[in-house]
């Protein structure tokens, strides 16, 4: 199963910690127009309304918690990530011409919130 998400050439971290966008007839499913503007409080909120309805989805996750780590909760970015890592690894379509999987995502997340912390000594 392959999910299909644009990660934002704007994000300063790519894929590290991912906000994608994925458009279909809902709207922004991903609250990616959100995390784009900054606006982390609608896109939390966004996001988890669309977790509580499907827990496990993968970019969901991974939008939360780049949401997480941009507003300084790195401890709930990481549970997040690391709850993607115990899921099956899915083939993710960062733009029309790349191609990551969830694994690797979250494992980026997981090293930018270290650089993060690492940083902050």
């Amino acid at each position: 199963m392959r999910i299909a998400l644009i990660v934002l050439a704007a994000a300063p971290f790519a894929l590290t910690a991912l906000p994608a966008q994925a458009q279909s007839r809902n709207g922004d499913p991903v609250a990616s127009a959100a995390i784009f503007d900054g606006n982390f409080s609608q896109a939390e909120q966004q996001l988890s309304a669309r977790l509580r309805l499907d827990p496990d989805q993968p970019e969901l996750l991974l939008n939360l918690a780049a949401v997480y780590a941009q507003t300084g909760r790195t401890s709930q970015a990481r549970a997040l990530y690391i709850r993607v890592l115990q899921q099956r690894d899915v083939e993710m379509d960062l733009s029309a011409d790349r191609v990551s999987t969830s694994h690797v995502v979250a494992n980026k997340g997981l090293q930018y919130i270290r650089t993060l912390q690492l940083s902050a000594r």
